[in-house]
C-alpha cells in the first residue's frame, strides 16, 4: 500500500501544482475548467501508477467534486487546507480500498522510484503549494500593508525567495543538515533587518510571512522523511553532520 499511496501523492501534486493552468483555476466554476483538471487528474494518477484501473475515474470524479465545492467559497488558507486534506483522505481511502494499484502497474519492477516519488511530491508540496498556503495566510496583511510590500521591490522578487529558503530548508533536513535552518533564519533576519527595523507593522508582516514559510518546509520535509521510512530505500545516503 505504501507505494501506491506514494504513486498516487505524487499525481495529485502534479495535478494540482505543476500542470494546473491559470485558466484552469479561473474556470473552477464552469464545467469547461472542471472538465479539464479532471482530465489531468486522471492522465497524472495513470502515468504515476503505470495502469488503467477503473478507480482512477472514480479518483478524478471525487477530485471534480471537492474543486467544484471548494470553487463555491471565499477563498483563502482555510478553504486551501480543507480542499488538500479532502484530496488526501480520498488518496488514503483509495490506497487501502486499491492496495494493488501499485504491484499491477507498469513500474511495480523498478524497486526505488516510489521512494523517488515521494521525495518528488515532498518538494512540491514543500515549495510550490507552500507558496499558496503563505499566500493565503499573508493576504488580509498584505492588503493593509500594499504599498509598503510593494514599494521599491521587484515584480515577483517575494515569491522567489520563498520558492528558494522553503527548497533549501526541504534540501537541508532531507540531507541530515536540518542545523542549517537556523543559519538561514539568521541571514534573512540580517539582509531584512535595514528594511524593517524602523516600521513595526512591516517588521511583523515579515516575522509571521518568514515563520509560516519555515515551518510549512519543515513540516513537508520530515513528513517526506516519514514517507520515505516506509518505503524500499533510494540508496542515498544522508550526508554525515
Amino acid at each position: 500500500m505504501p507505494e501506491t499511496l506514494a504513486a498516487l501523492l505524487l499525481a495529485h501534486v502534479l495535478a494540482d501544482f505543476v500542470f494546473q493552468s491559470g485558466w484552469m483555476v479561473a474556470m473552477k466554476r464552469r464545467w469547461q475548467g472542471l472538465a479539464s483538471h479532471g482530465a489531468a487528474v486522471l492522465a497524472t494518477a495513470i502515468a504515476a501508477t503505470g495502469c488503467l484501473d477503473w478507480s482512477l475515474l472514480w479518483l478524478s470524479a471525487l477530485h471534480v467534486a471537492i474543486d467544484a465545492l471548494k470553487a463555491r467559497t471565499r477563498g483563502g488558507l482555510r478553504p486551501f487546507l480543507l480542499d488538500q486534506a479532502a484530496h488526501l483522505a480520498t488518496l488514503v481511502a483509495l490506497a487501502h480500498w486499491q492496495p494493488t494499484l501499485w504491484e499491477s502497474g507498469l513500474w511495480a519492477g523498478i524497486t526505488a522510484l516510489p521512494g523517488l516519488m515521494a521525495l518528488i511530491a515532498g518538494a512540491v508540496v514543500a515549495t510550490r503549494a507552500g507558496g499558496f498556503a503563505v499566500g493565503f495566510l499573508m493576504g488580509p496583511f498584505a492588503a493593509r500593508l500594499l504599498p509598503e510590500v510593494t514599494a521599491e521591490s521587484l515584480p515577483g522578487a517575494g515569491r522567489v525567495i520563498g520558492l528558494l529558503e522553503r527548497g533549501l530548508i526541504f534540501a537541508l533536513v532531507l540531507l541530515g543538515q536540518a542545523q542549517g535552518v537556523g543559519l538561514l533564519i539568521a541571514a534573512k533576519s540580517i539582509l531584512r533587518f535595514g528594511a524593517v527595523k524602523d516600521d513595526r507593522a512591516l517588521s511583523e508582516y515579515v516575522i509571521i510571512g518568514t515563520l509560516a514559510s519555515f515551518g510549512w518546509a519543515l513540516v513537508a520535509a520530515y513528513a517526506t522523511l516519514a514517507a520515505l521510512a516506509a518505503l524500499p530505500p533510494l540508496g542515498i545516503l544522508p550526508v554525515s553532520p
